[in-house]
């Protein structure tokens, strides 16, 4: 039994995701709608940094993705710009209703980038969007705005449910998916090592073979004689 764990262990991935934007974009909720299909119409912000597990299945594959919520404020930015290290994915949430929140997205870009890996995977969410005569930011502006930075985008409503889960199951399957090209990538450079090796090995050993071949041919003619 323990070693069947063991080996189940070892199929399991962890990946860090973090939640940023500004304050009251519904970060909070996003998670809390995706983790236990929860909403808090009257949440308080968060302070500091709390963090959820929830699993997925991804190809067969069990998921460990650990998110992290991050505060807007900025008085507690320089407590969690330590967090955004380790951190591979990130959702990188605006109000659809607040277009200053739309306006500080290249702020938040700039020190996620700063603090995590070059290759954090990044979607940009547009949240709220159950606020349609209340909208300030078009589809059209975040879709230009993700085709420009390089990122996934797409607009949710923690309230109504509306494509939370599709965001986080984006940000994890593309992250698993960088994972699993770079594993093959590993393989194929391990095999093409081998390779080299095994032709090498053959090379010497034939060599041997023939040594052992000649010795044997001259100590048969010396006989002979």
């Amino acid at each position: 039994m323990a070693l069947h764990s063991e080996e189940e262990k070892k199929e399991d991935y962890l990946f860090k995701i973090v939640l940023i934007g500004d304050s009251a974009v519904g970060k909070s909720n996003l998670l809390a709608r995706f983790a236990r299909d929860e909403f808090y119409p009257n949440s308080k912000s968060t302070i500091g940094v709390e963090f959820q597990t929830q699993k997925m299945d991804i190809n067969g594959k069990e998921i460990k993705a650990q998110i992290w919520d991050t505060a807007g404020q900025e008085r507690f930015r320089a407590v969690t710009s330590a967090y955004y290290r380790g951190a591979v994915g990130a959702l990188l949430v605006y109000d659809i209703s607040r277009r200053l929140t739309f306006d500080n997205i290249g702020r938040w870009l700039n020190e996620l980038q700063t603090h995590s890996d070059m290759n954090v995977v990044i979607i940009l969410v547009g949240n709220k969007s159950d606020l349609k005569d209340a909208r300030e930011v078009t589809t059209a502006e975040g879709k230009t705005l993700a085709e420009a930075k390089g990122l996934f985008f797409i607009e949710t409503s923690a309230l109504d449910s509306s494509n939370v889960t599709s965001a986080f199951q984006t940000v994890v399957r593309e992250i698993y998916n960088i994972l699993s090209r770079k594993v093959i990538q590993s393989q194929e450079l391990q095999k093409k090592d081998s390779g080299r090796l095994a032709n090498g090995k053959t090379v010497v050993l034939q060599a041997d073979e023939n040594q052992e071949t000649v010795a044997e041919t001259n100590k048969g003619g010396c006989c002979s004689s």
